[in-house]
């Protein structure tokens, strides 16, 4: 796990923990609910980004190593063989 995916679950459960703390302010009526829940959905939406980048990074070094390992076979098998006129 890198450390966007970690950032990314971090965000999530604290945006979680914040909209159940502004549900629970508004159904008790202490105070001011609405910035409890501004924040936690702000912050649950920033941990879901972060989570969908670290899956696209992850993705793409896959791909990119697997490009590697592929024009490094060709270049093997190239120089294994003498040149053509």
């Amino acid at each position: 796990m890198n450390k966007y995916m970690k950032r990314g679950f971090l965000l999530v459960i604290a945006g979680v923990a914040l909209i159940l703390l502004g549900y629970y302010l508004k159904d008790t009526e202490l105070m001011k609910y609405g910035w409890a829940m501004i924040i936690g959905y702000l912050a649950f939406g920033a941990g879901v980004l972060y989570i969908i980048y670290s899956l696209i990074r992850k993705i793409d070094r896959s791909a990119l190593l697997e490009e590697r390992a592929e024009k490094e076979e060709e270049e093997e098998r190239h120089n294994g063989r003498p040149d053509l006129p």
